[in-house]
């Protein structure tokens, strides 16, 4: 009888495995000053519950050795994990572009041959951040499709896709699409990121219906947005407490993006300001579209401000794993992961 009830809890398991509509992962930037090495690191996802390791920098990983990444994926095939790596800016006109570690074709190239190792499907990438805005952000949009289509051919012949993310206030969906297609979307796709429209005055839920058809994976965290006597705060917030829809999102990430994974990448931090009831604001802003714009004023002006509870530095670590485990609670509750 013992055996027969284990037997039919193991079916129930595998069962409810296989209807998850997504995949829960974690991106190891919600847990960034831990300082752990990439085995602690899915020991810890491990423990979570969590099925996908997003290794979004190099440094989570440790080395792009051979050796190195074969371990990591034997230690997280043995844990039923599946592991994405990713690298930062590929964009050669990018304040973010590192040239002292080469070429932007050089630094994908490695990243790429990396992922055939470790076993990732993807490399995800950015284009850089908000500092971009400045003089418009179409001729870095350009730089970074060129340096795409130069690696095309190594990209396909290693069956890896480049997912690149709306990063850090640079690009709104619709331009993160318009780079997807131009680039070539046999081989590129989005990491798709529900905290950082907001820091480009976009309601999440327009990015996600302007690149879900490209999805490749993701970064999710909430929000909290609300009106100042300039313009608008932006705060990030654990999963749940904001006031953008999180919850919303969720689901229909899930329905959209459906066995994609959705990864916490709980940072709570802000608020961030954006005066844009200043006209001089609006420089960096020129491509923003009124339509898209009023959304995210909407959510502003249902907005109230949020208290954001203040960390010593010496307990950031600990805040770090408390935020996120809230976060993967929160999904698993709302999405029954």
């Amino acid at each position: 009888m013992a055996t027969a009830g284990v037997a039919a809890l193991a079916a129930q398991t595998a069962v409810k495995a296989a209807a998850a509509p997504v995949k829960l992962g974690i991106d190891l930037f919600s847990i960034r000053s831990q300082g752990w090495t990439p085995f602690q690191y899915l020991d810890y996802a491990a423990a979570q519950k969590a099925k996908v390791v997003h290794f979004s920098e190099i440094r989570f990983i440790g080395t792009l050795e051979p050796d190195n990444l074969k371990k990591v994926r034997a230690y997280a095939e043995g844990k039923g994990i599946d592991v994405e790596i990713g690298m930062k800016s590929i964009c050669p006109t990018s304040k973010m572009f590192d040239a002292k570690a080469g070429t932007a074709e050089e630094q994908l190239g490695r990243m790429i041959e990396s992922a055939g190792l470790v076993g990732s499907k993807i490399v995800r990438c950015v284009l850089g951040s908000a500092e971009d805005r400045v003089g418009g952000l179409d001729r870095h949009i350009e730089s970074m499709v060129k340096v795409l289509r130069n690696i095309r051919s190594r990209a396909m012949d290693a069956n890896i896709k480049i997912a690149v993310e709306n990063h850090a206030g640079d690009m709104q969906g619709w331009e993160l699409r318009n780079l997807i297609e131009a680039a070539g979307k046999d081989f590129v796709g989005a990491c798709l990121d529900s905290g950082n429209p907001c820091w480009t005055l976009e309601d999440p839920h327009s990015t996600l219906e302007a690149v879900h058809p490209y999805v490749l994976t993701s970064h999710v965290r909430d929000s909290a947005v609300w009106r100042t006597a300039e313009g608008a705060a932006v705060c990030w917030v654990r999963l749940g407490d904001g006031n953008v829809g999180i919850d919303d999102y969720c689901r229909k990430y899930a329905e959209l993006c459906p066995g994609r994974a959705l990864s916490m990448e709980t940072i709570v931090m802000g608020p961030r300001m954006y005066p844009y009831r200043n006209s001089k604001f609006w420089d960096n802003y020129k491509d923003v579209p009124a339509w898209n714009f009023q959304r995210f004023a909407d959510l502003v002006e249902k907005g109230k401000p949020f208290d954001m509870p203040k960390v010593d530095r010496s307990q950031a670590a600990q805040r770090e794993r408390e935020d996120l485990e809230a976060s993967l609670n929160h999904a698993k509750s709302l999405l029954g992961l």
